[in-house]
């Protein structure tokens, strides 16, 4: 009767981790706008908030709406032309001033809240600041209406989108970061052959 109880033990937890790797998952994402910085050519996923950030003369710094379903990872970059001397052309040098440049970029209608708006399209802007200026100022400089959450979150720039903040998003089951893993297929093919080898010693010692 133990065997039996042994051999039934990693058989259930075969089928339970079998049924689970079958069953679609929900990863989630979130709709919001990121902050990019620039260096040469690559967009680089900001760190700190950018009230947090002090940039200096010549920096190129990017905003951009979508959805994401992690950060870093799989953020979606500023798109268009991101050249600091063409975005500030027209802004000349000044004594105790530095310039900043700005790409924003509000998405596209799939990142948009709503599935009949469309946004603004991506445009450039370059602010003239003193020293001390965060990224939030040089935001701030050229691109009101802003709107920020309690927890100081960048959730609308120029006004888009209209509402909501950082709202998450449920992801498809077809998602290609929704599958199971191999590390996960791997374990179920061996809890699944340790649930026949109990099963087999279980029979032979009932056979003796």
């Amino acid at each position: 009767m133990r065997g039996r109880r042994l051999a039934a033990l990693p058989a259930a937890a075969a089928v339970l981790l079998l049924l689970a790797l079958a069953a679609p998952a929900h990863a989630a994402g979130y709709r919001y706008w990121s902050y990019w910085l620039r260096s040469g050519a690559t967009w680089t996923y900001a760190q700190t908030g950018p009230a947090m950030h002090t940039p200096a003369d010549g920096t190129v710094e990017g905003w951009r709406f979508a959805v994401s379903e992690d950060a870093a990872a799989t953020a979606a970059q500023p798109r268009g032309s991101a050249d600091f001397a063409a975005i500030c052309a027209n802004v000349p040098a000044a004594p105790g001033r530095k310039r900043v440049a700005l790409l924003i970029d509000p998405g596209t209608p799939a990142d948009a809240p709503d599935s009949s708006a469309t946004p603004p399209a991506p445009r450039t802007a370059c602010a003239q600041l003193p020293p001390s200026a965060s990224s939030a100022d040089a935001l701030a400089a050229v691109a009101k209406p802003l709107r920020y959450n309690s927890a100081g979150i960048v959730c609308a720039i120029t006004g888009y989108p209209a509402a909501g903040c950082g709202d998450e998003i449920s992801a498809t089951p077809h998602s290609s970061h929704n599958g199971p893993s191999l590390g996960l297929i791997a374990a179920a093919a061996a809890i699944a052959a340790l649930a026949l080898a109990a099963t087999w010693q279980s029979r032979r010692s009932r056979n003796r």
